[in-house]
Parts: C-alpha cells; sequence; structure tokens
C-alpha cells in the first residue's frame, strides 16, 4: 500500500469517529493512532529509542 491509500484510510476513519463519536472521541483516537505509529516504526527499527529518548530530554546531538 502506498503512503496515498494508508492517509485516505487514516483521513476516513478519523472522519467517521468524528461524524459519530464527536470532537473529543477524534482527538483520542488520533493520538492513540499517532502512538501506535512510533511504536510500530520502534519495532521495525526505523526510530532507534535511545535517540528519540534523548530528544524528548533536550540532549541533540549535532549529527
Amino acid at each position: 500500500m502506498t503512503a496515498t491509500v494508508v492517509g485516505m484510510g487514516v483521513g476516513a476513519l478519523l472522519a467517521i469517529v468524528a461524524l459519530t463519536l464527536g470532537f473529543w472521541a477524534f482527538v483520542v483516537v488520533a493520538v492513540f493512532m499517532l502512538v501506535g505509529g512510533v511504536v510500530a516504526r520502534i519495532a521495525t527499527g526505523d526510530i532507534d529509542f535511545r535517540r528519540l529518548l534523548d530528544v524528548l530530554r533536550g540532549r541533540r546531538s549535532s549529527s
């Protein structure tokens, strides 16, 4: 699947949640989708977890 197809699916899911359950449910679903995406990228090795923690702590490196 291409990024366009995935983006369209995510948008459709968020639209359905917003229309049926309301704004706050939309926000909660969007946040959990974001967290799930980050966890999946960490699990596949696309994101280095230690470097991510360093960035979040404010310990950025110049490299």
